[in-house]
C-alpha cells in the first residue's frame, strides 16, 4: 500500500490549526507513521490518512470497513497496526490490514499503545491499564487508571500518555512504575484519541488530541412548523495539545487564548431614585499563574483604581445619581488565559504547618450568610469527612459529599446553605455556599472566585460572545502550596460517582478569575455601603458582558 507523503513537516502544516477531516463523523484513535497522520472513524469504520494542511482524507481500508467499525483505540509500532474493538485487541500488518486476535478482556478494551514488546491496554470497567508481553500474550502487570472515564493511550520512551474523555485531561505516567508525573487539561471537552509526533529534524515530540462529541444547532426545516428546529450533529476534530510543566510549583499549564472581556453597567433603574455621593466599585480581572492581564481601559467614563485585599478594583465616582440620569460605565480587559492543573497528593500535605492567625480569622468564619451555626450544616460538615484527618482528602470528601447531596438547578436568587441542603437542589453560587460552610467548619480556608466563564467556542474567533449566566467557584488554601482552585458544580455529572476531578485543583482556559475573596461589585452612597435590602444593584442597572476570543496563544 502506498501513501502520499506531504512536502511540509507535520509541525509546519499543523501549527495551531484545528484539523477537521472531510467526511469524518467520530474520530477515536489517532497515530503517526513518521509524518503521516492516521485516524480511525469509529462510527464508519474508516481508517483514514489525513492531510493536515487541507483536511483531505483518504480511506486506506476500503475493503475492511466492517472489521474496523467500532474500533476505539489505535496504536502503531514499526510496520504493525494495533486496534481495540469491543472486548478484544487485534493487530495487523499495515500493508495487509487483516486483523489477527491478540487478547480478549472480560470488559471492553478502550485504548491500546505499543512500545517494542510491551502492549498497554486501557479498560474503564476494570479501572486499570493492563500491560501485556507482546510475544507471550500474557499480562505482566497492571496500573490503576488515573481517571474515571474512557481512556485512550499513546507511549513514547519512558512516558505513557493517557487521554481521559470524561476527565478532559491528559496524564503523563511513568510507563515502568505507573506513577502519574503530571496532568494537563485539554482545551476542549470529550478528548477521544491521542498521538505523539516526533519532528524528524529536531527530535521534539508534540501531542495531538482527537475530540468527538455532538453539538446542538438550529436547523432550517421548511417542512416543519415553526421552520427552525433544534437538532444535533457530529463534531470531531484534531488539535495540538500544548503544555508546560512546573515541577517545583506542582502545576502544568495547557492551551490558552488571548481574550478581550468587557463588563459594563447601564443605569436603568426600575424605580427612579436619588443617590448622593456615589462610589460604584467593580472588581477587575486578577493576575494569576494562568491568567495574565495585558491591558485594562475604562468604558463610558474614567475610573480610579484601588487594591482591596490584593485584588484590583475599578472605582467609578458620581456626585449624585438623580432621577432620569443615565450612564454607561465599566471596563474592558485584554487577557491571556490558559488551562492549569495542579498535581498534589495527600502524601504531600501530611506534615503541613498550622494556619496563620490571619487565615483563621478571615477564612474560617461565617462572613457571608453561610449558616455555619445551624444543625443541618454542622451535621453535614461532620458527615462529609467522617474520621479523615488529611487536609486534601477532607477537601475531596467534602466535594463528593456535596455532589451526592445536591443536584444542579438555576434560581434567580441564592439561598443559605441550610436551606439548600434541605432542598437538595442548588445553583453554582449555592454549591459554593455549601462548600464554603463545610470546608470552614472543618478548618479548611476557602474563598470565592468568579465571576464569569467565556463561552468555550474557540472556533468563533473575532466574534462577540455573551455568557448565558454568571458563574462562581472557589479556592481552598493548603499551607506550603497556597490557594488551589476548585470548580463548584461542573464535575457533579449526576451519575452518583465516581466523580471526575478535572476541575479539582484545575481550571480550563475559559475560566476568568475576578475578585478573589472580595465582592465583585459594591455600591456606596455618602460612604455607606448599600445592601440588597436597601437597593439591589440589579434594580439600578443592567450589566452587559462580552467576550471576544482573538487568537490561540502560541506553544510554550
Amino acid at each position: 500500500m502506498s501513501f502520499v507523503l506531504p512536502t511540509l513537516t507535520v509541525s509546519q502544516m499543523f501549527g495551531q490549526k484545528t484539523i477537521r477531516p472531510l467526511t469524518a463523523a467520530t474520530l477515536y484513535g489517532i497515530a503517526f507513521i513518521k509524518d503521516r497522520l492516521i485516524a480511525i472513524d469509529s462510527l464508519k469504520g474508516h481508517l483514514l490518512e489525513i492531510d493536515p494542511a487541507s483536511d483531505n482524507s483518504k480511506i486506506i481500508n476500503p475493503h475492511q470497513v466492517k472489521e474496523f467499525t467500532d474500533v476505539t483505540g489505535l496504536g502503531i509500532w514499526e510496520d504493525t497496526l494495533w486496534v481495540s474493538r469491543d472486548h478484544s485487541v487485534y493487530l495487523c500488518k499495515l500493508n495487509a490490514l487483516g486483523l489477527e486476535h491478540f487478547v480478549t478482556l472480560p470488559y471492553p478494551a478502550n485504548g491500546v499503545a505499543v512500545w517494542d514488546t510491551t502492549v498497554y491496554i486501557s479498560c474503564q470497567r476494570l479501572g486499570y491499564i493492563l500491560i501485556f508481553d507482546r510475544e507471550t500474550r500474557k499480562e505482566i502487570t497492571r496500573f490503576y487508571a488515573p481517571g474515571v472515564g474512557v481512556e485512550n493511550l499513546a507511549v513514547s520512551e519512558e512516558t505513557l500518555w493517557i487521554c481521559d474523555r470524561t476527565e478532559q485531561t491528559v496524564y503523563a505516567m511513568d510507563r515502568a512504575t505507573g506513577e502519574v508525573q503530571f496532568s494537563v487539561l485539554t482545551p476542549f471537552e470529550s478528548p477521544t484519541g491521542i498521538a505523539i509526533h516526533q519532528d524528524g529534524d529536531t527530535g521534539k515530540e508534540s501531542l495531538y488530541i482527537a475530540y468527538a462529541s455532538e453539538e446542538p444547532y438550529i436547523r432550517d426545516n421548511p417542512n416543519a412548523d415553526p421552520n427552525h428546529e433544534l437538532t444535533y450533529r457530529d463534531r470531531t476534530f484534531i488539535h495540538p495539545l500544548y503544555y508546560h510543566y512546573e515541577p517545583d510549583k506542582r502545576y502544568a499549564l495547557s492551551n490558552g487564548y488571548l481574550i478581550e472581556m468587557s463588563y459594563a453597567e447601564e443605569i436603568a433603574p426600575l424605580d427612579e431614585v436619588y443617590l448622593p455621593d456615589v462610589e460604584w466599585r467593580i472588581a477587575l480581572p486578577s493576575e494569576t499563574e494562568r491568567q495574565k492581564v495585558k491591558h485594562v481601559e475604562p468604558i463610558g467614563i474614567p475610573f480610579t483604581e484601588e487594591v482591596t485585599d490584593g485584588q484590583r478594583v475599578a472605582v467609578f465616582k458620581f456626585d449624585a445619581l438623580t432621577p432620569g440620569e443615565r450612564h454607561i460605565f465599566g471596563w474592558k480587559a485584554l487577557l491571556e488565559v490558559r488551562g492549569i492543573k495542579y498535581r498534589i497528593t495527600p502524601k504531600d500535605v501530611e506534615n503541613i504547618p498550622e494556619l496563620s492567625p490571619e487565615l483563621q480569622s478571615r477564612y474560617l468564619v461565617d462572613d457571608d450568610d453561610l449558616a455555619m451555626d445551624t444543625t443541618i450544616v454542622r451535621r453535614a460538615a461532620r458527615d462529609a469527612i467522617g474520621s479523615e484527618t488529611n487536609l486534601l482528602r477532607k477537601m475531596y470528601n467534602i466535594r463528593n459529599y456535596v455532589y451526592d447531596e445536591l443536584s444542579y438547578g438555576i434560581k434567580p436568587y441564592i439561598d443559605a446553605p441550610d436551606i439548600v441542603l434541605e432542598r437538595g437542589v442548588g445553583s453554582c453560587g449555592e454549591y459554593v455556599g455549601v462548600l464554603l460552610a463545610l470546608c470552614r467548619l472543618n478548618g479548611i480556608p476557602c474563598r470565592t472566585v468568579g465571576r464569569y466563564k467565556c463561552p468555550p467556542y474557540s472556533e468563533h474567533q473575532g466574534v462577540p460572545l455573551q455568557p448565558d449566566f454568571n458563574h462562581v467557584w472557589l479556592e481552598f488554601y493548603v499551607p506550603n502550596f497556597g490557594w488551589l482552585p476548585m470548580e463548584s458544580n461542573p464535575d457533579d455529572v449526576g451519575h452518583g460517582g465516581p466523580y471526575p476531578t478535572r476541575f479539582f485543583m484545575g481550571l480550563c482556559w475559559y475560566h476568568i478569575e475576578i475578585g478573589k475573596g472580595i465582592s465583585f461589585e459594591t455600591l456606596t452612597s455618602r460612604g455607606a455601603r448599600l445592601t440588597k435590602e436597601d437597593i439591589p444593584i440589579g434594580d439600578l442597572a443592567i450589566n452587559h458582558i462580552r467576550f471576544t476570543i482573538l487568537k490561540e496563544l502560541p506553544a510554550f
